[in-house]
Formats: structure tokens, sequence, C-alpha cells
């Protein structure tokens, strides 16, 4: 079992910066993908960001360019640094977490993120 807690979510004018951080209660070596995702109100969970243990990431195409994607093994840590936010960005981002070899998926509770003028 592994518990994942987000932060860095809050309210941010368009334009502006965000880096939210999900940390976990245990070593992440074994969780081969770390990734956030996002769910705007009335929206279905979208992948946003993925990263794998060798450090390959995955964006989606509407953040390209805007969000980078990151893990620390050592402190056991993911982060998404947002930067040009936009109206459209606002959601509630979720941590998830998994191994390749298991099936059990790992989520946090969720940070607010809210960009508006």
């Amino acid at each position: 079992q592994v518990q994942l807690v987000e932060s860095g979510g809050g309210l941010v004018q368009p334009g502006g910066s965000l880096r939210l951080s999900c940390a976990a209660s245990r070593n992440i070596f074994s969780l081969d993908v770390m990734a956030w995702y996002r769910q705007a109100p009335g929206k279905q969970r979208e992948l946003v960001a993925s990263i794998t243990n060798g450090g390959r990431t995955n964006y989606a195409d509407s953040v390209k360019g805007r969000f980078t994607v990151s893990r620390d093994n050592a402190k056991n840590t993911v982060n998404l640094q947002m930067n040009s936010l936009r109206p459209e960005d606002t959601a509630v981002y979720y941590c998830k977490a998994y191994s390749t070899l298991s099936p059990q998926r790992y989520w946090g509770q969720g940070t607010q993120v809210t960009v508006s003028s």
C-alpha cells in the first residue's frame, strides 16, 4: 500500500504559475509510473502528464510546452510545474501511481487549481 498526498494547488491569475507536489508514504522506486490527472466540473478525469522510472514523460496535447513533470525517487515525490496557466486548466488535480507488474492503482485525494482573474 502507498498513500499519496498532493499539495500546491490554489488560485492563480491567467498566465501565472503553480507547482504541484505529490508525496508518497513509501519508496516509489517500485512504482513504474507516476502521473497527474485532472478533472474539471462536469468533465471526465483526464491524463495531464506521466513519468516513468526511466524518466520517460508523456503529456496531454493541451499542456505540452507549458507543464513539466518530474520525479525524485530519493524524496518519494513527483512534481508538476505548471506555467502559462489558462482558465481552462482549472480543475482538481490528482496524483496517480502504479507498477506495471500489479493491477493495483493508487490515487491521491486531489488538490484544487483555479485559474481566474
